[in-house]
This record gives structure tokens, sequence and C-alpha cells, in this order.
């Protein structure tokens, strides 16, 4: 297999008039989704070459799923664009990708003024109407070419992540690299066409092209739940109770947000028999509330950044954890090496020691869309290899070995700081305070200016009885100098605790 669309060529084949995706108000069967991507992509090749990314502005939705594909089958790559970004990041991401012809669905002049406003329409950028595209009759004489020419390390799809100079990176993911990746996913979790997959990523976020990709090789269905549904925890498990959804694959505090607020008292999804999860630490506290009332239900901790197609590891849970435990992250997938490396380039294989998680094989990506001076920091020759070309990806996280030999996750690199005299790893900190009964959720932070460290906590827990705790557990210049109750957490917009946004709260309160 050379080419994603293979998985929907053969899902339409199989099955179709069955559903394949659905969002909140409309559907497609297999064979509507072939048909409305064969229509946008015969439209955008006579407007594009192969090869060229494509932005899509709009929600994620059916439309969307269809113009992915449409894309794909013009030969060129995707970009999400999220549209509720500020507007000077929306115009950062047009530049890198040099003014993309853009698809959207949006009618309302607001949204479409923002876009219009941050693009550059004398440097060829130009907004495309999904309707139009569609109004058109496909060409399979055109779609056939553009796939006979077609090579399996072409781009597939650009997901933008923050950059460490202020500008987003673009990270672009090949078709080999995706297909390699789905290969090992939907057997190891035995995700088959039986499953309703409920989305909860945004697209743009890289936990959706498991849902999307799972779906379309496995002919499963995917219901696209909608982003607001998950500020209301009733709504949300209605949701996934009336749409029979069967498998989860979702971001840790999405996850959260449904043990936090007590939601299973009110209905627990009975169906749901898979809980994959990534992003960030997984609470222990919040996993037992899940396990407690779905304990049939097989759980998944799955590690990897971006720029290596999803995930390289994984751990499937299979014994108890009490709240301060370190939940391992596992082994490598299939076809993929992870391993350690110290601040010498020398392989970390002692249990207990640290080094930075580095990968190797097909799941790396592309590297950044027009950076390669960033690219070339980030993947690297393998320092370990002199003898021919390895390229390795440098995740800028540590991990160790556990006793059983397990991968686990320590902390970000930058997460290390200097404090007291002593290097200082902050997730240590919150694996502490995690002990406490009455903290639901933590986050610390450093503040340079100060030289303190900071704990942010969801929970009810007064700080004499936290600082009690964790006297028996860390040495005193481990124990943050400030506590501040929050009753919320800040997110991103992929659902991981907001650390930048924690931090500037406590300066201004100074």
């Amino acid at each position: 297999m050379t080419n994603v669309l293979e998985y929907l060529e053969q899902s339409a084949e199989k099955y179709p008039h069955k559903t394949a995706f659905a969002d909140q108000e409309h559907s497609c069967t297999w064979q509507e989704l072939q048909r409305r991507a064969q229509k946008i992509g015969s439209a955008l090749a006579l407007r594009i070459e192969p090869g060229k990314p494509v932005a899509v502005w709009m929600e994620k939705s059916v439309d969307a799923i269809a113009v992915f594909m449409g894309i794909v089958s013009a030969g060129c790559f995707y970009v999400m664009l999220d549209t509720k970004q500020p507007a000077q990041r929306i115009a950062q991401i047009l530049g890198t990708l040099r003014q993309p012809l853009t698809i959207t669905n949006i009618k309302e002049e607001k949204l479409l003024g923002s876009l219009q406003n941050a693009g550059k329409p004398e440097e060829g950028f130009q907004i495309l109407e999904l309707w139009q595209l569609e109004q058109e009759e496909p060409s399979e004489e055109i779609l056939a070419q553009i796939r006979k020419s077609a090579v399996d390390t072409a781009p597939l799809y650009g997901i933008f992540t923050s950059g460490s100079t202020g500008v987003p990176k673009g990270v672009v993911v090949s078709h080999r690299s995706v297909i390699d990746f789905m290969e090992y996913f939907t057997e190891n979790f035995h995700i088959t066409d039986a499953d309703v997959i409920g989305n909860q990523a945004p697209f743009d976020f890289d936990v959706s092209v498991k849902d999307i990709y799972s779906t379309l090789k496995m002919g499963a269905t995917m219901q696209i739940i909608p982003r607001q549904v998950f500020s209301f925890p009733v709504q949300l498990l209605d949701y996934l109770c009336d749409r029979k959804v069967t498998t989860l694959i979702w971001a840790v505090s999405a996850l959260c947000i449904v043990s936090e607020l007590n939601g299973f008292t009110y209905r627990v999804p009975k169906l749901v028999d898979k809980v994959l999860f990534s992003g960030e630490v997984m609470p222990v506290r919040h996993l037992n509330i899940w396990r407690q009332y779905l304990p049939h239900a097989m759980y998944v901790n799955l590690y990897g950044p971006t720029e290596i197609t999803c995930n390289c590891t994984y751990y499937i849970v299979d014994r108890e954890f009490q709240p301060g435990d370190v939940i391992p992250i596992g082994r490598p997938f299939q076809n993929e090496k992870v391993f350690l490396l110290d601040e010498k380039n020398q392989l970390v294989v002692e249990a207990g020691q640290r080094g930075e998680i580095c990968v190797a094989g097909t799941a790396l990506s592309l590297g950044y869309y027009n950076n390669p001076e960033q690219t070339k920091k980030a993947f690297v020759q393998n320092p370990l290899n002199n003898s021919f070309l390895e390229m390795i990806y440098r995740t800028g996280d540590l991990g160790y070995y556990n006793e059983q030999g397990e991968l686990c996750y320590a902390t970000r690199k930058d997460f290390q700081i200097k404090h007291m005299g002593h290097r200082i790893e902050l997730g240590e900190i919150e694996a502490a305070m995690e002990r406490v009964e009455q903290i639901r959720r933590v986050c610390c932070v450093f503040d340079e200016a100060s030289s303190k460290i900071i704990a942010f906590y969801e929970g009810e827990a007064q700080k004499r009885e936290i600082v009690r705790i964790l006297r028996g557990q860390l040495p005193a210049f481990m124990i943050p100098n400030i506590f501040c109750m929050r009753e919320k957490l800040p997110l991103t917009k992929n659902g991981k605790i907001d650390r930048g946004t924690l931090k500037k709260s406590y300066q201004e309160e100074q």
C-alpha cells in the first residue's frame, strides 16, 4: 500500500452504504465520501499542482473529512486551520505555507473576514468555497494520472505546533508514515469495522489522525463529537451512549472532565470497551474512576510527539495503580526504535537512569515545512551509528526504565529547573502532590524572577496539609514556595494544562 486513498477505496467497496463519518448534523456513507472526494479532488487538480499544501478553514465535520480526502485525491496535502486562533498566528501559518489555496464552508462574515485579512492575495492567497468545488463532475482520468505518479513519501498532512522562536512550526507527515503506524495501531488495540470511534480531538491536533485513519482503514464509523459538548458532561455522556460509541482515543484532559465532575453518576457509556489516552500524564485518581465504572474496557497510555506520527510507545494498563504511581509509557510500536541518550550521547539501559527519549524508523515525519533550520536541530543522525545514515528525532522529553523494564516518562527537558543549587524536575513534585487525597489535578511552574516554585491545583486541600504530606516524600528544597488553589486549571486548545497562562496569572498577581 502506498496511498491512504486505498483505505477509502477498500472501505467503500466493502461497506458502500454504511455510515462512515457523522457529526452533530450530517453523516455520509463510504460510497458518498468516496464520491465527494473524487469531485473535490478533480476540481482542485485543475487549480493546483500535486505536492502543494491546501489549507482547510472550517470546523471539524463530515465536510472537513471530505475535503481532506479530496485534497489527497489531488495529490496535495491538507493543513487544518483553527478558526478560533488569533489572526496573527493564522497569518504566520499562511506565510509559512506560502499563501496556500484555502477551502472553506463558512458563511459567517466575521470569520471569513479574519481569514481574508490574514492572507495575502497579492502573493497568491485564494479562498475557495466547498460548494463550488462540488459542483464539478469528477474526472477519473485526471485522478488516475495523479495517482500514477504519486509516491508513498509524499506529504499527507501538516500540523502546526508552537515554536520556541515564537513562530509556529508545521510538521509534515507522509503517507508512508501513517500507513505504517496504522497497521500496528489497529492491530494492537483490536479496532475493527464494528467499532464506533468517538472523536474528541480537533482536526489540527494529531490525536485526530488516529481517529480518522483507524476509521478509514477498518471501515469503522467515526462520530465527530462537537467541541461544545465537552463543557457539559451530561451532554457528552448522552452523546456517547446515543451514538453507540465503543472507542475513545482522547486527550487526558477530556477524560478528566468526566471523572472530575462525577459524570458517571449520571450515565455510564457501557458500550465503550477501549479507552486510549495521551497528551500529558494521566492522573491515577482519574484513571481509577474510569476503571471503576468501565472495568472491562482496555486502557492504553500512549506516548509520542507530533513529529513521529502520533505515537511511538504504548502501555496497556495491566495492573492497579495508586495516586502518585507512575503509569509507564510502555514499549515501542512495531517498526519503531525508541531509546534513551544521556547528556554525553551514550545509550541509557540501567533502570532508574534518565535520558532523552529518541525515536528512529518509518514513523519519523518529513520535518518542519519551510523551516530547514529547526528541522536540522530536531532530526539528526543517530550518534550511536557511524556506519550509515540513520535519522532520529530527539523529543526533548526525559524518560527512564522501571524495574520491570518498562519505559516511563519523567518530564520535559525544559521542565527541569535549577532551584536553591539543586536540579529539580517539576514532574516529580506534581506526582507527589497527586497523592494528596483532596487534590484532583496539579501543575507546577517555576517563576525565574522570584526564584519560586508555584503549585497550582484543583481541589479542597489546604496548604498546611499538602506541605505535611510532601515533607514525607520530598526534600525541603523541592516543596513549592507558593500554593494556588484554582477552581479550574486552564487548558490549551489541545487539552493540555496551559502552563504559560498559569505562570502569567501568578506574575500579574504580584
